[in-house]
């Protein structure tokens, strides 16, 4: 029991003080930038010709049984076993990522009963539980005889099957003999300090494919038991929206830090793909499903294209010269949530396998690994292209990616198990849902739209969107968004993933995005809540140059993909993927966007459970600040029960500011107890005012986004009378 109560105020001043600024001083040095070395592939004086496509097909079940050609049989092939060298990044991070990440323990095979419903991994077929450690010590799953047609990859280029679909295992080179001497399996599985350590080099190195995030249970033929799939049971680009990214990239955190608070937090289904290049926004976004790709780029929009992302457009290799027009004007589909990835779609696909690894000696030098500490400066296209053997296989392997999607085709109700009876059987009410849509929705959420000629918003605009619902073959070739980008202030959805710095110019995805982009003017201001002044909005200015805007999401097979926004912030989760499960959560989802006092509103903020802490392992630690360490770990905080995630994990990493505004924070203060929450230093009246004004402060001046409420927003159609909003959901149901 401490002898004395610390005052509010420096209980608020250590969550700031010490969480940011503190662990700045002490990685100083990444302040410098380097140059990046050439991959290893080259290095090794490898070739892409001994990289070749996988041209079996091997997961000929998936996918409804649908019959591919050579080439989109070698896109799904890349889709799911390609990890494009990432397992050099992914052993790095291992060592260099502060103890958090650790994809082998991820991989403990004595796990496999309960991996989907604990972490929404898909147990892949043919595989047990291992019954004892490998000659290393780890338990891995082991592998049943595969059937006759199943035939095996070159496990050179792809390594070997983890047992996890998405996570591929490859022999460490590193681990020789020195390495085999300091190796203990029984230290790695119970010694947070021991396998925590810079130094401890992996019998393995595990590498992760887009399958990881994107294959889940196909809705038309939903496993029997989830954690036990057979490959018809599977689709390859739905999207996993079972997926527990805290739990599968950081298996060994734990209550009391305050990274585990964060991804606690986060929703199932969702992924924060700024967490390693960290732009300080905490904005874990729903991993889209990938459907009727042909249709979108039937459509696409129009984006001109400049600078470094016209190296994509040119495909440039080491011999190819740089690229000479200024700027192109291309048609181009969007997929992430706030339109950023606008360099078409090898542009989208390799910035996702930059983001998984790719050319990682690049990579990791523009940007601090996980803290963010350092500016960031634009990764480059043309740089990888010279330097990177892995970069030029994966861009030959995106034309085949393309013609995979383009097969991949609407999830219908109608075609589930069970799916007819969940929709009406009145035309009646059916009608009057598609007229309910054309009138509502389909400006927005419909590609086909009228033709130039005519005014969307005009009487004959509206005209004929309802003659267009209405017809047949409305369903036919239409995604289901019109891919134009809305401000969010329009939108009043929650703005953390729409205020995403990476593709805008000069910082980490440059490269990846347009000029159009780049060049998108402020949305203005975007209310947000204040708990500090609960009824007073505190307005919020979205910086000009891409951020804060949102496209519509596709809705097409909405009924499979609960809950809903882009940040699966409606609707209940139910960990079930029957027919039945995905109903449920589609009832809810739909009930509450439709109906949004039905929604958790403040409820709804993220919080901290307990008193938490940020742990830095002390082997990261410099020596001066060593003896502050305890029991291996410097525990920056603490942070009170009940504070808000994001009024913490969005605050600008700003030095000097942050010392100015606590300027008597102290070290001595790091390991003291705090007994009082958030709520209670809230609900105070008198003695906090202090408290009070840093929060507003924190959110007014020092966050990159002070939106707290997460399932804010949409409320197109809540004024909707409710037996239209009843006739709208049995239209949606049949998308």
């Amino acid at each position: 029991m401490h002898q004395r109560r610390r005052s509010t105020l420096d209980q608020f001043t250590i969550i700031a003080i010490t969480i940011l600024p503190l662990v700045v001083c002490l990685f100083a040095g990444c302040n410098r930038f380097v140059e990046s070395p050439p991959d290893d592939a080259m290095a090794a004086g490898l070739t892409t010709a001994d990289f070749p496509q996988a041209k079996d097909d091997l997961f000929s079940q998936m996918d409804g049984g649908v019959r591919l050609t050579e080439n989109e049989i070698e896109g799904r092939n890349t889709w799911i076993l390609w990890t494009a060298g990432n397992q050099v990044f992914w052993d790095r991070i291992a060592r260099e990522g502060y103890g958090i990440v650790d994809l082998l323990k991820t991989l403990d095979s004595r796990n496999r009963a309960h991996r989907f419903g604990t972490m929404g991994l898909i147990n892949e077929p043919g595989f047990r539980p291992s019954t004892r450690p490998d000659q290393y010590g780890l338990w891995l799953d082991q592998r049943i005889q595969p059937s006759p047609t199943q035939a095996d990859p070159d496990e050179k280029i792809y390594g070997r099957s983890s047992g996890v679909i998405g996570l591929r295992i490859y022999p460490n080179p590193d681990f020789d003999n020195e390495a085999k001497k300091h190796w203990d399996a029984r230290r790695y599985y119970s010694d947070r300090v021991y396998f925590s350590g810079r130094e401890l080099i992996r019998p393995y190195r595990v590498g992760v494919t887009c399958g990881l995030c994107h294959v889940a249970p196909n809705p038309l033929n939903p496993p029997m038991d989830p954690e036990n799939p057979r490959w018809e049971n599977l689709d390859s680009a739905i999207g996993n929206q079972y997926f527990r990214e805290g739990k599968v990239f950081a298996f060994d955190e734990h209550p009391g830090s305050f990274f585990w608070e964060m991804l606690n937090a986060q929703p199932p289904g969702t992924s924060d793909t700024s967490r390693v290049a960290n732009d300080h926004i905490n904005n874990p976004s729903s991993i889209n499903p990938i459907f009727d790709l042909k249709a979108r780029l039937k459509e696409g929009v129009d984006e001109t294209i400049a600078g470094g992302a016209l190296d994509l457009l040119a495909g440039v290799d080491e011999t190819t010269p740089h690229r000479t027009p200024d700027q192109s004007v291309r048609k181009v589909p969007h997929i992430l949530k706030d339109g950023a990835d606008s360099v078409g779609v090898a542009g989208a696909i390799m910035r996702v396998y930059v983001n998984e690894g790719l050319d990682s000696q690049q990579w990791l030098t523009d940007h601090d690994l996980l803290l963010g500490l350092r500016p960031q400066r634009a990764f480059s296209v043309a740089q990888a292209a010279r330097s990177s053997v892995y970069w030029r296989a994966t861009f030959e392997r995106v034309g085949n990616v393309e013609k995979f999607f383009s097969r991949i085709k609407p999830i219908h109700l109608e075609d589930a198990p069970g799916g007819s009876a969940y929709i009406t059987k009145d035309q009646a009410t059916m009608n009057r849902g598609k007229l309910v849509f054309a009138e509502r929705c389909a400006g927005c959420h419909s590609s086909k739209q009228p033709p130039a000629d005519i005014s969307p918003r005009s009487p004959a605009g509206l005209k004929w969107y309802r003659e267009s619902a209405m017809r047949p073959d409305f369903r036919e070739g239409n995604f289901f968004s019109n891919d134009r980008r809305y401000p969010v202030s329009l939108i009043k959805t929650n703005a953390c993933r729409a205020l995403a710095t990476n593709a805008t110019a000069g910082h980490v995805w440059d490269n990846f995005s347009s000029l159009t982009y780049k060049s998108l003017d402020s949305t203005g201001p975007i209310e947000t809540f204040n708990p500090a002044e609960p009824s007073k909005p505190l307005p919020f200015i979205a910086p000009a140059g891409g951020p804060g805007y949102y496209r519509p999401p596709s809705l097409i097979s909405i009924w499979s993909s609960a809950p809903f926004l882009h940040n699966n912030s409606i609707g209940i989760f139910t960990g079930d993927p029957s027919v039945a499960g995905r109903m449920r959560a589609f009832n809810d989802a739909i009930e509450k966007l439709l109906w949004p006092e039905k929604r958790d509103g403040e409820a709804a903020i993220g919080v901290t459970t307990q008193p938490s802490f940020m742990r830095i392992p002390q082997s990261f630690i410099p020596e001066a600040f060593k003896p502050l360490c305890v029991d291996g770990f410097l525990n920056l905080g603490p942070i009170p029960r009940g504070t808000p995630i994001n009024l913490v994990a969005n605050v600008k990493p700003d030095v000097g500011n942050l010392l100015k505004l606590f300027p008597s924070a102290n070290l001595a203060l790091l390991n003291a107890d705090i007994d009082s929450d958030f709520s209670q230093l809230m609900a105070k009246p008198n003695g906090d005012e202090k408290v009070r004004r840093l929060v507003s402060d924190l959110l007014s001046v020092r966050s990159n986004c002070p939106d707290l409420i997460e399932d804010r927003g949409h409320y197109f159609g809540a004024e909707l009378p409710d037996p239209d909003k009843l006739a709208l959901i049995e239209f949606l149901k049949t998308l």
